[in-house]
């Protein structure tokens, strides 16, 4: 049988395309890759570093880090080209921020997942003063004394914001909230009897609740934490499901070969599950996570279903 001649015209130039993105990939990586993270200092940019130069040997090439304010990181990161030479890590800023404020980027359609590379956990904490040994007897007291607990609360999409909307949200409780600018301010608010409750960063709560300041009830994971040991999580405690972490991810452009998604993910992953590893990120208050790409875009879309319903049903809408 004869193939037409503009079929097998069209026959050849599908065998073309395929062979050019094989090569690519066999080729890949050819020249430096770039990171983009936030400002030296901050989470994303230890974690960026760590990778940066675990992976640089095993990749053969070198991987510079390109540090920007945290607001501008993902906004930088995708107008990347979709090679695998300019990559992004950031915080869960990333997808819950445009549920909160218009952003200049899908964070499903624009990125092609890589690996959530760590989570950070925090504390429910409360005042010394407030008659209360674990979630159950807070549940208890605020929903007897409606809209008299006051709780400090950061900048929108932070952890406190995020942890104490979905506490209101799963338990039905009414609380008076007080706006701080700073993660540290919330936590020092509850400290000096301003506020009740809070939910804080380990590394804040921790020192206080073990010198008596603070009563630390449970710790926000799913399940328990190594960053905070003895600590009870929430869901276990009166609220299957609750979970507010700080993921950090690394990202490339949509549309990114897959293979070379797949390159990084494994050379990421590599690098991240050795012991010491884990032990250096347990030391800047995070865990390593280190999933598959297909896994990390699952959690993404679940949260954004998850928030977007607390925020619709609290009535925060977009700014």
């Amino acid at each position: 049988m004869l193939i037409p001649r503009f079929i097998a015209g069209i026959f050849s130039v599908a065998l073309m395309i395929v062979g050019t993105g094989a090569v690519s990939a066999q080729d890949y990586p050819n020249k430096t890759i770039r990171i983009i993270a936030s400002t030296p200092g901050g989470g994303s940019d230890f974690q960026a570093r760590q990778i940066g130069q675990g992976i640089s040997g095993t990749l053969g090439q070198p991987v510079v880090i390109d540090n920007r304010p945290s607001i501008l990181v993902a906004e930088v990161g995708v107008k990347g080209a979709p090679d695998g030479y300019t990559l992004t890590i950031q915080g869960a800023s990333l997808w819950i921020g445009p549920l909160l404020r218009k952003a200049p980027y899908d964070p499903v359609s624009d990125f092609a997942p890589i690996t959530m590379i760590s989570r950070e956990v925090f504390i429910l904490a409360v005042h010394p003063s407030l008659p209360v040994k674990s979630i159950k007897d807070l549940i208890a007291l605020a929903k007897s004394r409606p809209g008299e607990l006051i709780y400090s609360v950061s900048t929108p999409g932070g952890p406190s914001f995020l942890g104490m909307e979905l506490f209101k949200s799963m338990t039905g409780v009414r609380m008076l909230n007080v706006p701080y600018k700073g993660t540290s301010q919330v936590v020092t608010a509850v400290l000096s009897g301003e506020t009740q409750l809070t939910v804080g960063d380990v590394a804040l709560v921790a020192p206080h609740a073990k010198s008596g300041r603070l009563k630390a009830l449970a710790v926000t994971s799913l399940d328990t934490s190594a960053l905070a040991p003895g600590l009870p999580s929430i869901a276990e405690s009166g609220l299957p499901g609750f979970e507010v972490v700080g993921a950090t991810g690394m990202w490339a452009p949509a549309k990114t070969p897959s293979a070379i998604v797949t390159r990084l993910n494994q050379e990421i992953v590599r690098f991240l599950v050795r012991a010491e590893v884990k032990e250096r990120f347990l030391g800047n208050q995070v865990e390593v996570v280190a999933n598959t790409p297909e896994q990390f875009a699952a959690i993404i879309k679940a949260d954004i279903a998850k928030w977007g319903k607390v925020f619709k049903d609290a009535g925060i809408k977009l700014e």
